[in-house]
């Protein structure tokens, strides 16, 4: 893509939010974009296959602070693009700015050197994969790839213990066909006779020089006679991967885990993106979750928990353990087991917190019924609401 292309595009009104649009807002309307348009969703639509790629290209550089930040800088300083007066304006006939060398600014011209281009050369440099360098420099300079974001669910018990999962992607990488090189089958490009394969032109303003991407090769450096039928000659294409990832055990509802290398691939040789994977974990229906720690609801007596007991509690994995209630233990008393809970980076193990909740009988026989009569009236004396009646008038 060129600078100038680049700096035309309102990313912004691609994804549909504002300037001042949070990351949480562009995250979200990319994903609702993208699930509308994305190609699984639009088998043959050339239209929705363009417009994926405008939003990719968008949220690529508005997910990431730093680029965001550099494109933010560079609309501004040109007004929000790049404006080429027609003959008889300013510059004259070329479409110049009143002899102001765009090419300066973009290390790409022949200019003058001076310090002022120099500043807005690195300025931009770092958003084009230059840096103040030569046109020819930034055409030949390997470009890593772009980081990638996917979502998968978990099994409460896979996302304790850790598991492989297959993730199937799908994003704009070389072509399939002709392996990026935009040519034929048996043939190959050659360099474009226009440019030199530097991708850039110069024209020639009197004292100055006016630099953009050659309309031969369209910036690529490269000339294709006989074009991909895939790729039609562009060299990209959509494609779909499935990998296997790796997931770690003790990984959270919400987390995310980045794989180093697995994002999109590079271009020119340089090194592929990485690839986040966002967690959501499948409730479980007896244990939950805090931290490191599993907790679990056991529901007991009212005898066990007026006299003490020793009760069975379900673990995760392995056999029920065995949890000492002592005498007096209140409703909603939580006990703790230690090294039954998820695992840590370092190897320990957190615990298990069990909470006891005294059940009340539904259903009472004859017996049952009368002996809690018999406790009702051997317990008369006591009043469990006195205490909570004294503070009420006090306050």
């Amino acid at each position: 893509m060129s600078t100038r292309d680049y700096v035309e595009k309102d990313y912004y009104k691609v994804l549909g939010v504002s300037k001042t649009a949070t990351a949480d807002e562009i995250k979200k309307s990319y994903r609702k974009l993208a699930r509308k348009y994305h190609p699984d969703a639009n088998k043959g639509d050339a239209k929705a296959e363009e417009r994926f790629k405008e939003i990719s290209e968008a949220y690529n550089t508005l997910s990431d602070d730093k680029r965001r930040k550099e494109y933010d800088d560079a609309r501004s300083l040109f007004g929000g693009g790049f404006r080429r007066p027609g003959p008889g304006g300013p510059g004259g006939p070329g479409g110049g700015f009143g002899g102001f060398d765009l090419g300066d600014l973009f290390g790409g011209g022949a200019g003058t050197g001076t310090a002022g281009s120099g500043r807005l050369g690195d300025l931009l440099g770092g958003m084009f994969g230059g840096g103040g360098g030569t046109a020819r420099g930034t055409q030949t300079r390997p470009r890593r790839g772009t980081d990638v974001e996917t979502e998968t669910t978990l099994g409460f018990g896979d996302a304790i213990d850790g598991v492989t999962v297959s993730l199937r992607l799908t994003g704009e990488g070389a072509c399939p066909v002709c392996h990026g090189t935009g040519a034929k089958s048996g043939t190959v490009p050659r360099v474009c006779p226009t440019c030199q394969g530097t991708g850039q032109t110069s024209q020639n303003l009197g004292s100055f020089a006016f630099s953009e991407p050659c309309k031969e090769c369209r910036g690529r450096g490269l000339v294709v006679d006989d074009p991909c039928p895939e790729c039609s000659g562009s060299g990209r294409a959509m494609s779909s991967r499935t990998i296997q990832a790796r997931i770690p055990a003790g990984v959270a509802d919400g987390q995310r885990i980045k794989l180093k290398g697995k994002g999109a691939p590079g271009e020119r040789g340089g090194p592929a993106g990485d690839l986040y994977v966002k967690i959501h974990v499948t409730p479980h229906p007896v244990f939950g979750r805090t931290g490191h720690n599993l907790t679990v609801t056991v529901p007991v007596t009212f005898p066990e928990a007026a006299l003490g007991a020793e009760v069975k509690v379900p673990a995760l994995r392995g056999a029920p353990v065995s949890v000492r209630i002592p005498a007096g233990t209140p409703n909603g008393r939580t006990f703790r087991v230690r090294g039954k809970g998820v695992r840590r980076a370092d190897g320990t193990n957190g615990d298990l917190l069990v909470t006891v909740a005294v059940q009340v009988p539904q259903k009472l026989t004859g017996p049952a019924r009368e002996a809690l009569y018999s406790f009702r009236d051997a317990t008369a004396g006591e009043d469990p609401r006195e205490e909570l009646l004294r503070q009420a008038k006090q306050a």
